[in-house]
């Protein structure tokens, strides 16, 4: 497994496994898209939050290509989406996970998406809009009181790396926080259909396209911006 740092954020490159491990001792782990990444000049509470989370894996195909031209490094993306997935297809339910979602519907789906994967040993929070002030106290208690050992994040990027990092810094014992966004959406029907061989071939952003133009083409080429932090 490699680790490298850009722009101060703590990037690690591996399998599943070896990424696993590390985040099993707990900490934050994030996922950040290409179309985010290119905001870390604008928006400084994300890129605080990036800096100050303990892993980054390498969710974007687009960036992982970049770091190849212009850096000569080659890495190994590990989505946001491939993680999630894995963690879930071999949970056991030894563990406690708390789910936080983004609303009713996508946790009624998140729900029952969880139970067909015979996961039972779980909670989930509905988010209320944060409006960037990530204060929650009736979430903290809910933590606390719970003591999940793992914390899956599905509310959108840009939030949840900020709430992450509230989360680990009040909460009152080590938790293993896991920021992947709309990951679960995509199993789930609820956004895009994404699967391991679209993720794998680096058409998750075609597919995305398609399946909502209006809403992902400008994210798309907004993730182009990244290409001058390289610079």
């Amino acid at each position: 497994m490699k680790k490298f740092s850009f722009k101060e954020i703590k990037f690690y490159s591996g399998h599943y496994d070896q990424i696993k491990y590390e985040f099993d001792k707990g900490g934050v782990l994030v996922a950040p898209a290409a179309s985010a990444l290119a905001n870390i000049d604008t928006d400084k509470q994300y890129y605080s939050s990036l800096k100050n989370s303990k892993i980054a894996i390498l969710d974007s195909g687009f960036f992982c290509i970049l770091l190849r031209i212009f850096r000569f490094q080659k890495v190994k993306k590990l989505s946001g989406f491939l993680f999630l997935k894995t963690f879930l297809d071999n949970f056991k339910n030894q563990q406690k996970i708390l789910f936080i979602d983004p609303s009713r519907k996508s946790n009624i789906l998140n729900i029952k998406f969880l139970k067909s994967k015979k996961i039972i040993n779980f909670k989930t929070y509905i988010a209320p809009n944060y409006n960037k002030k990530f204060i929650d106290l009736k979430l903290l208690n809910l933590i606390n009181n719970y003591k999940p050992k793992y914390i899956v994040i599905n509310i959108g990027g840009g939030s949840q790396e900020p709430l992450a990092i509230y989360i680990n810094k009040n909460i009152k014992y080590n938790a293993s926080i896991m920021c992947t966004g709309a990951a679960l959406a995509f199993m789930t029907g609820e956004q895009a259909p994404i699967n391991k061989f679209i993720d794998k071939v680096y058409l998750g952003w075609l597919t995305r396209i398609i399946w909502n133009p209006k809403l992902y083409l400008g994210r798309i080429l907004k993730s182009f911006k990244i290409i001058k932090f390289f610079f």
